[in-house]
């Protein structure tokens, strides 16, 4: 049985191959990034900077089925990096919920490209790098025609 933290783990020791199969231009910034809200502890898994878009890459790992709740954390993930990472001439943020299952009619329903959300499925058994390639760089080349 795989965990989100057996998944992060394995994702932080072959880093340079993740970052890689990500496409050109992403940078790794920190592991578990520690935001303190209202004296609440949130960790957002992993944080990557990408250089082409000039802004933080947030992705958040998630085991089973995309959750609609998924969405307001990632949101508040988001308006935190704003409000406390960002710098000057950076973009918004963007963040990644990578799901082991989708749930198409929820992702449609909460219209997460307005909010600078995406939801990618990953499989415990990766496909092709090409494949990977062909669609980190679909979801990129979306994001820069916004």
């Amino acid at each position: 049985m795989y965990s989100e933290k057996s998944l992060e783990d394995s994702l932080v020791a072959h880093l340079e191959q993740f970052i890689l199969e990500l496409g050109n231009g992403f940078t790794f910034v920190e592991r578990q990034k520690r935001m303190i809200i209202d004296g609440e502890d949130f960790y957002l898994d992993l944080l990557f900077y990408h250089r082409r878009l000039h802004r933080l890459i947030a992705i958040d790992l998630k085991l089973g089925k995309f959750k609609a709740q998924y969405k307001g954390q990632m949101e508040l993930y988001l308006r935190w990096l704003e409000a406390h990472e960002m710098e000057p001439g950076e973009e918004q943020p963007l963040g990644l919920l990578l799901c082991t299952e989708g749930g198409d009619e929820q992702i449609e329903l909460l219209q997460l490209d307005n909010s600078g959300i995406k939801v990618a499925q990953y499989m415990t058994e990766l496909p092709s790098k090409e494949l990977l390639q062909r669609q980190i760089h679909k979801v990129l080349e979306s994001a820069r025609q916004r």
